[in-house]
């Protein structure tokens, strides 16, 4: 069996070769850099949320048999075509439930302590001495309200009543046993909008979320609010909270996620393409607009980003391949049927 595994971190491939040395990997940035002898033979494919796997790079791997993502979201890969093919799909359900909630929390910190702001003019001139514009406030005694409480959720819920705030959560399924246990209130979307100082976003990319929060949700949300986004962009209509920036209703935003990221880091591609989707490039503008905001925190994607994270990824993708061979897939998003 061959394993492609696209994009490695530095020593990830390291890790895996010494983990399961019966097993050949490829490590490579992009499936079309092998040749056609060497995709004949891959049987799974590994790969970050950063990689698109369409119906096109399928068509490329005619006996890949398994993807493993090194992610919770699987909204990067073409599930339509994977069902097509017989393809299994795999995930890292669980993985960095503290990191993610730690660096939720820290936009949070740096938002109501005006810290990038301060910095970045600081750059620009040293000699500030008018701190009117970096006044702060206390997290102490504010209201969080956290949309979504699984592992991540339920962390920030923690960490968010450890430093004295109030929390307010809304769950499709909520955890009744968790919420008494934390002082945690649970009640509905709008309900959390209303009455949070700050909203954190913690739900993932699917089509029942989709622009889960627009221009109606951000309308509801206290005036002067801060929004948290550090689950997967679409989950926010971008040109609807520029808006809402724009004139005020809302103080101020920590994206560490943008609707239509993927585009936006090939934008300079797009532009040679010719036809580009009026609604994405509408996107891509707003996004560059929120980046300019000097009241809005934006970061590429690195709420993940730690050493025991990463590890974490690779020791769940390693387990979810050993599994896949041995016939007892888990954290399987489809289900491949062998042959009789």
């Amino acid at each position: 069996m061959k394993i492609a595994y696209v994009r490695p971190y530095e020593g990830e491939i390291d890790i895996v070769s010494e983990s399961m040395p019966e097993i050949e990997f490829v490590a490579v940035q992009d499936v079309t850099e092998l040749d056609e002898s060497t995709r004949i033979e891959i049987e799974v494919l590994s790969v970050f949320v950063d990689y698109q796997v369409t119906a096109q790079i399928l068509d490329l791997l005619p006996n890949l048999k398994m993807i493993t993502t090194r992610s919770a979201g699987y909204d990067h890969i073409d599930t339509a075509a994977t069902k097509d093919r017989n393809i299994t799909v795999c995930r890292v359900p669980h993985y960095g439930t503290r990191t993610v909630a730690e660096y939720a929390i820290a936009l949070m910190f740096a938002l109501s302590r005006n810290a990038f702001r301060s910095y970045t003019d600081m750059q620009r001139d040293v000699g500030i001495t008018n701190f009117e514009a970096y006044e702060g406030f206390d997290l102490y005694g504010k209201t969080l309200g956290i949309v979504g409480t699984g592992a991540i959720g339920r962390s920030v819920c923690t960490i968010a009543r450890g430093i004295g705030m109030n929390v307010v959560a809304y769950d499709v399924s909520p955890d009744e046993s968790f919420a008494t246990e934390n002082d945690v209130i649970y009640a509905t979307l709008d309900e959390v909008l209303a009455q949070a100082d700050i909203v954190s976003l913690h739900v993932p990319s699917i089509p029942t979320t989709q622009h889960l929060i627009n221009e109606e949700k951000l309308r509801i949300m206290k005036p002067g609010s801060y929004l948290i986004n550090t689950a997967r962009g679409e989950v926010v209509d971008t040109k609807a909270l520029v808006q809402c920036l724009n004139d005020g209703h809302l103080a101020g935003a920590g994206l560490d996620v943008l609707e239509g990221e993927h585009a936006l880091r090939e934008e300079a591609e797009l532009l040679t393409k010719g036809t580009v989707d009026t609604k994405l490039w509408e996107t891509l503008v707003a996004d560059h607009a929120l980046i300019d905001m000097p009241n809005v925190i934006v970061t590429p994607h690195i709420a993940f980003n730690t050493v025991e994270a990463k590890r974490e990824i690779t020791d769940i993708t390693l387990t979810n391949i050993e599994s896949f061979i041995a016939g007892e897939s888990q954290n399987i998003v489809l289900q491949h049927e062998p042959n009789n």
